[in-house]
């Protein structure tokens, strides 16, 4: 969010529009509900029916704050400190959503369902940022992802991101997977006319109880790159 802000200080373009943040692996939504909170024109993309069962019951059937409870450790025995652990009530959602959109109106966001490289392969240059969170490894080929990035990017255009390489299809034998290292992925984003102006590593802990005994814990690759 951060770096989002730090490079478009001025959420409209020289034309007076409102810049335009695709998200795609979006998940439930809350990266792209934020980015459109900034009063950005955003998207988010999601393949899983999982995924866009439960984002459109929150962002389009939830009206209120903390409307509903749920418990979602109650399944797991495993690494507790407490007996009733697992029953730990948790509100959904922990903001509401449209009153908070509506504080900045200039923003909006919107859902497409499909696989990325299909949904956006032919919107050329229509992008002037896209953030991929815990996304590039989720390819066959992740320089088929890196391509599509890049077409669909404007001139200085924006690409942000911030996760691991655990390959998706790594461990399926009917499935292609190309599995590449950071040191390589780099090279071909730069050979195909990105400029990585930022790089680091950052460790990131995955989804789990904040009060379990048992955490995981990747080093992601958090990088900025401008299409040149």
């Amino acid at each position: 969010m951060e770096e989002i802000v730090r490079n478009f200080p001025l959420i409209k373009n020289e034309k007076g529009e409102i810049r335009k943040v695709l998200i795609p692996g979006v998940g439930l939504g809350r990266l792209l509900y934020e980015v459109a909170k900034l009063g950005f024109e955003a998207q988010g993309n999601e393949f899983s029916y999982f995924m866009l069962f439960c984002s459109n019951f929150v962002l389009n059937c939830v009206k209120d704050k903390e409307e509903f409870t749920i418990q979602p450790l109650i399944h797991s025995f495993s690494n507790i400190f407490w007996k009733d652990a697992p029953l730990k009530k948790i509100k959904i959602p922990d903001e509401n959503l449209l009153e908070e959109l509506n504080k900045n109106p200039d923003g909006s966001m919107s859902m497409v369902m499909g696989e990325f490289v299909e949904v956006y392969k032919n919107q050329i240059k229509e992008w002037d940022s896209i953030i991929t969170c815990f996304f590039i490894d989720t390819a066959n080929n992740v320089i088929s992802y890196i391509e599509t990035i890049h077409k669909i990017l404007i001139e200085g255009g924006v690409w942000i991101n911030f996760g691991p390489l655990l390959y998706h299809y790594s461990d399926i034998e009917s499935e292609c997977s190309i599995e590449l290292s950071w040191e390589e992925i780099k090279i071909i984003i730069i050979d195909f006319g990105f400029k990585i102006i930022k790089e680091e590593i950052r460790e990131c802990s995955y989804s789990s109880d904040i009060d379990s005994m048992m955490k995981s814990v990747y080093k992601c690759v958090f990088f900025t790159a401008i299409k040149e």
